[in-house]
């Protein structure tokens, strides 16, 4: 009975990474959007538990957190710690990293405090240039759209860090005038 079951099994997966099959799964948008929307809600449903959201959400914040650290150090906002261990914040959410600055100032609140946005050019770049150097399968492709949701859920900024990018009102305008430059260069 288990040799049966090892030659079905094998015959499903061979069926599941056939080219017919992988093509018009990944040219299907439905399938996509199912497949992000069951990722987001099994990571949601470990919030229940801190030990499995951490688990779950380390490899995202690892990413968030570090971007806030390298633009910070960049900037000279000075970051004088750094943690992904998990705690209540003071809404009775969780926490799950923080990076502290000990010289924010009006020149470094916003690009240190928005940092994460950094990873969508890394998520672009990803399905730009490295997708399509990738075998086609369907194990291939579930683990993209996983690395991807990770990539691309951590680039939003928390409240937190919107709080502290709204700190200084010059630097709010200093560095809205120079996106609005920079947009109508391109």
């Amino acid at each position: 009975m288990s040799e049966r079951f090892y030659y079905q099994l094998m015959y499903w997966y061979q069926s599941l990474n056939d080219y017919a099959f992988l093509q018009s799964f990944f040219n299907n948008r439905f399938y996509l959007i199912l497949l992000v929307i069951i990722l987001v809600h099994l990571k949601n449903a470990t919030y229940r538990s801190m030990f499995m959201s951490a688990l779950i959400n380390i490899p995202g914040t690892l990413l968030h957190e570090l971007m806030h650290f390298i633009v910070g150090l960049i900037m000279n906002a000075r970051p004088c710690n750094f943690t992904l261990i998990p705690r209540r914040g003071e809404d009775g959410g969780y926490v799950m990293g923080s990076v502290g600055f000990t010289n924010i100032t009006f020149y470094n609140a916003v690009p240190a405090a928005l940092a994460p946005l950094l990873l969508l050019p890394i998520g672009f770049y990803i399905n730009r240039y490295v997708l399509p150097t990738i075998e086609p399968s369907f194990v291939n492709y579930i683990l993209y759209m996983l690395l991807q949701t990770i990539i691309i859920e951590n680039a939003m900024p928390s409240a937190a860090d919107f709080r502290v990018a709204r700190m200084y009102f010059l630097g709010v305008v200093m560095y809205t005038v120079l996106a609005i430059a920079l947009i109508t260069m391109l």
